[in-house]
């Protein structure tokens, strides 16, 4: 018997420009509609946008031109994984913005949307991996990161005040 629910996984490559934000969120919309996965479509889709725009806005501001990536898989075939690369320097900050200002959310967003996120600094490719995933079980030993046990700094929900850097 055939399983149902075959895994995939994507990847793209793209300008540090803000016009491909839609983009990476449509990809990910798309693959969890492949998947079976809509539970998931809403969550994933905000939180690739704020992630992306993060990796974007680091880049222009740093003024690096050097492509933004971004990796959706399953880390199991229930948890989504999707993993931003760009080679800005720094690290996303938290911060509490004013209720006017329209920017300075994103990483909270992730962190209460999230099941688990992090942000690697360290592994084979250059600059940052900011990542989150989705649908399933944390797994407390961090070791199934995108390149095996090279970053296993797992943050679980709610969980900025384990990254808060002061």
């Amino acid at each position: 018997m055939e399983d149902p629910f075959r895994p995939a996984d994507v990847s793209l490559v793209f300008p540090p420009h803000p016009v491909w934000v839609r983009t990476a969120r449509e990809t990910v919309r798309t693959l969890l509609r492949v998947t079976d996965r809509a539970e998931l479509i809403d969550t994933a889709a905000l939180l690739t946008s704020e992630a992306v725009t993060n990796a974007i806005n680091a880049c222009a501001t740093t003024k690096r031109a050097a492509p933004v990536t971004l990796h959706a898989g399953w880390r199991t075939p229930r948890r989504l994984r999707v993993v931003i690369q760009d080679e800005a320097p720094g690290l996303p900050t938290c911060r509490t913005p004013g209720a006017e200002e329209e920017n300075g959310r994103g990483m909270q967003l992730i962190s209460y949307g999230a099941d688990a996120w992090g942000v690697c600094t360290h592994g084979p490719v250059r600059g940052k991996l900011t990542w989150f995933e989705l649908g399933g079980t944390i797994y407390p030993d961090g070791s199934d990161t995108p390149w095996g046990d090279v970053c296993v700094d797992v943050r679980p929900r709610h969980g900025w005040e384990a990254y808060s850097e002061s």
